[in-house]
């Protein structure tokens, strides 16, 4: 199976020499995060920012990340390269992890530049609290790549995959997102990662259930 790392790599080499999609997605990013710190810092004095934060960090991952997974297999078909893909003497789940590894790279470089603003911005000074955070985030986004990356790959042949992608994508990642959102709130809370342990099973159990599908599924959803 390491024919995923050269898939992997080479859709990274792509896109740093582009850097189409990772300059959209960092800039995406940040304006959600400083606009919607100054607005509810300066507009909805009654909220506590701090509880809204947690949520507002996730749609910028979420938002973000969207773009990139919508533009993930449609470059390949565009450069007519989805085609060579699929003649490939590998197994579909190689081209799939593939895939997933570019995208996580991608969504990893957002996270590690839009986590130290928005810690900045909505003031969770508590280092310690960055490991647990650094494990919800992981997972999360685990999650969400596996999800979203064969939801691409479904959409990649209709006219309106950009539309489409997120209708079907995010009934699917909702518990993924909420159980996300409600881990990160506890751990930026109080510091301690146990107090999301009910949060963090069903993260890794949704991993671990989507992972699995997505491997037996692929091969069925980039046939023509």
């Amino acid at each position: 199976m390491k024919e995923f790392l050269y898939l992997a790599w080479k859709d990274l080499l792509m896109e740093f020499r582009t850097k189409q999609m990772l300059n959209s997605m960092i800039i995406f990013s940040l304006l959600v995060i400083v606009i919607f710190n100054y607005s509810f810092t300066n507009v909805l004095f009654s909220i506590e920012v701090s509880d809204i934060a947690p949520g507002i960090l996730w749609i910028a991952f979420t938002f973000a990340g969207m773009l990139g997974l919508s533009r993930s297999f449609a470059s390949e078909k565009e450069d007519g390269c989805l085609d060579g893909l699929k003649l490939c003497p590998v197994d579909p789940g190689a081209i799939y992890m593939g895939k997933v590894t570019s995208n996580l790279v991608i969504m990893f470089m957002i996270e590690v530049i839009i986590v130290p603003l928005f810690m900045i911005l909505f003031n969770f000074t508590d280092i310690k609290s960055l490991t647990g955070l650094a494990i919800v985030i992981l997972l999360g986004t685990l999650g969400f790549i596996l999800v979203g990356t064969l939801f691409s790959a479904m959409t990649v042949n209709m006219r309106t995959r950009e539309i489409l992608l997120p209708v079907i994508l995010f009934p699917i990642i909702i518990p993924l997102i909420m159980a996300a959102v409600l881990a990160t709130q506890k751990v930026l809370t109080s510091g301690n990662i146990m107090d999301a342990a009910n949060e963090l099973r069903l993260l890794l159990v949704y991993d671990v259930v989507f992972f699995i599908a997505a491997l037996l599924m692929f091969e069925y959803v980039i046939e023509d």
